[in-house]
């Protein structure tokens, strides 16, 4: 089978090595620096030239092809409707698990996205501002379960997005602090009409089937127009977790206000039982129970191997 063959088989996905991907990037330049990206990437990810240049260039090549064809989409129905100037902000959500890296692809994206020609402004809303406050989840018993789908306030973020989307001057989205393990309370981040809203968590390829009980019949994922899921074998983001975690404990949990500031205190043995303890109770069963069943609705899949790497694109037809 050649490679258009392979690309066209059935199935709703379109396969690309790393390689084939990397192709598509057609010459189109590179306007980040080394620098620039060592300051966009995570704790625990190795982030080179060649995974920028190679896998996040082409995503925003082919990102800007639709989105002009969305602004052509929208000038088609404001001729229609005899309506002028209205603002459709185009919605890009970037989901996968705990330590997959997707905060850093949503970093890279914003970056090269706000840095084409056209000069489109970019934002980056993290839907971890939308769990519910440790002091409700305490009284509802779910701190255990703190980035389940019932720990987010879903009624508030889908009233955000939808703001955003029918285009709201200036809209709020809460702040979440990695440091205290909680929401800021009066902290706000304002969104004032983007061109593009960038909306990375674990939840935003959810819908109405992963909520039976939900009296709401309107999803985050209802508003997105191009969705992007992070993915990698289970063993390698346990590790990554694992991996996290260690530096965390000789980094952020040493900060006196740090919600996990005790486990700075402990031996390596101890910090990495602990870690594989919260990965095999918590983010290891929300991977599987509701993270990873909605990877196929996403419109592209990016599979990592080791060391972070992009080593597959699957793009749905």
């Amino acid at each position: 089978m050649n490679n258009k063959q392979q690309l066209f088989a059935l199935g709703p996905y379109m396969e690309f090595s790393r390689k084939q991907w990397a192709a598509l990037r057609d010459s189109e330049p590179l306007t980040l620096t080394e620098q620039e990206i060592i300051n966009l990437k995570g704790i625990n990810e190795d982030l080179s030239l060649d995974e920028v240049s190679q896998v996040y260039l082409p995503l925003s090549r082919l990102l800007n092809f639709y989105i002009d064809s969305n602004l052509q989409n929208q000038a088609v129905l404001e001729k229609f409707l005899g309506i002028k100037n209205q603002r459709v902000p185009y919605i890009i959500s970037v989901a996968g698990s705990v330590a997959v890296g997707k905060s850093t692809s949503a970093r890279v994206l914003q970056a090269l996205l706000s840095r084409w020609s056209k000069h489109r402004r970019v934002e980056l809303v993290t839907t971890d501002g939308f769990l519910h406050p440790n002091h409700i989840l305490r009284e509802r018993d779910m701190m255990q379960k703190k980035g389940f789908p019932q720990s987010y306030d879903i009624q508030n973020l889908v009233r955000f997005v939808s703001d955003i989307k029918s285009g709201v001057p200036r809209v709020e989205a809460p702040v979440y602090s990695h440091l205290t393990y909680d929401i800021l309370p009066g902290e706000t981040q304002v969104i004032e009409q983007p061109d593009i809203l960038i909306l990375e968590g674990l939840n935003v390829l959810q819908s109405g089937m992963d909520y039976p009980q939900s009296p709401h019949r309107v999803f985050v994922s209802d508003f997105v127009d191009f969705s992007i899921y992070v993915d990698a074998k289970e063993d390698l983001l346990h590790q990554w977790y694992v991996n996290r975690f260690l530096k965390f404990r000789k980094g952020a949990f040493s900060d006196p206000d740090s919600y996990f500031h005790s486990y700075a205190q402990l031996s390596e043995e101890e910090a990495v039982n602990i870690a594989n303890n919260i990965w095999l109770e918590i983010n290891g069963k929300n991977l599987i129970q509701n993270i990873l069943p909605t990877r196929e609705r996403a419109s592209l899949i990016l599979t990592k191997g080791d060391n972070h790497a992009v080593e597959k694109v699957r793009l749905r037809k």
